[in-house]
């Protein structure tokens, strides 16, 4: 099986490595993904995910063909129906909507496998979501970001105060590692197929804090919702949840992930621009700023973070596009 490029439909993409075509079928269409950097997690990786997933009757992508030595695999098409396009429908049941997402992140939650057969026979286990990668992760804001705006004189001293602030953040989390993490459970990575909620984009899954896909979900860059909406669907999680942790560790946590994640898109976002030269991705830097504002404004863990954002990246800078 070789991949004739010329027959198949290019489909829009996502800021990693991997380019998608669809290709039409008489009864079904299927996604091509192909990949030659970071091969073995945009496809060997991403269809173990998708097998743990669909084994524990999650829609996930099912694998159809692999064809690894060519870069390529062959998966399920859930359409264009992303719970983003959904949502954005005037008239449509937002809260309805972000229910149903909640439902799906605690069947995820429950799986509690960590290793799985790959397509090539091997087992694939899960590594942990230590916090020396979510401050690598983090770190990158001070990497692409902060050297933007930042004189070379004063860059190395303000980097190395906000990354004392980020580690001191991550020395705060309380839940233990011991939950499956998308890392990217977000409104354009849910879909609608045939009257169910489906994941994809699941190649970067690990065992990590419960509170990353909640704050994932509820503050998207890429979806802006109000506070009132953001509330809603946070206590949904917390009432169905009410049981398995405690409401102050799980605010801590969700407020600092939130955070964390949130500087490192913004790191993301502006290694795109400058390395990638994918610039669209500079518009939705302003609203990254608002959600770390938001989260910021009334919890003193974060006084040293807010006091040292708040001194070299002003207003005027957060609302660059």
């Amino acid at each position: 099986m070789k991949l004739v490029k010329s027959k198949l439909k290019k489909i829009k993409g996502d800021a990693s490595f991997r380019s998608f075509y669809r290709k039409k079928n008489n009864k079904e269409n299927s996604i091509i993904v192909y990949a030659t950097k970071e091969k073995e997690k945009n496809l060997l990786i991403y269809a173990a995910i998708n097998s743990l997933l669909i084994k524990n009757k999650i829609l996930a992508p099912k694998l159809y063909k692999e064809n690894y030595k060519q870069n390529f695999i062959e998966i399920e098409d859930f359409g264009d129906d992303t719970v983003f396009k959904l949502l954005r429908k005037s008239g449509s049941n937002k809260i309805n909507l972000y229910k149903k997402t909640i439902n799906l992140l605690i069947e995820i939650q429950k799986i509690k496998q960590n290793i799985i057969k790959n397509f090539k026979g091997k087992n694939y286990k899960i590594p942990i979501y230590q916090n020396n990668k979510l401050f690598k992760e983090a770190k990158l804001f001070s990497d692409w970001y902060a050297k933007k705006y930042i004189s070379k004189k004063k860059l190395p001293t303000v980097n190395i105060e906000i990354n004392k602030q980020i580690k001191f953040l991550l020395s705060n989390l309380k839940i233990k590692n011991e939950t499956l993490v998308h890392r990217d459970f977000h409104v354009s990575n849910l879909m609608k197929y045939k009257k169910k909620l489906a994941t994809i984009d699941t190649q970067d899954a690990l065992i990590g804090n419960r509170a990353y896909d909640l704050a994932s979900l509820i503050d998207d860059v890429r979806f802006e919702s109000s506070k009132k909406i953001k509330d809603n669907i946070y206590n949904y999680y917390l009432k169905l949840n009410k049981n398995k942790i405690s409401k102050i560790i799980l605010l801590n946590d969700f407020e600092i992930l939130s955070v964390i994640r949130n500087m490192k898109i913004i790191g993301i976002f502006a290694r795109l621009a400058a390395r990638d030269k994918k610039k669209t991705y500079l518009k939705l830097i302003p609203h990254a700023w608002k959600l770390i504002e938001l989260r910021t404004q009334n919890n003193q863990i974060f006084d040293g973070l807010k006091r040292v954002l708040d001194i070299n990246f002003p207003k005027k800078i957060r609302n660059i596009k």
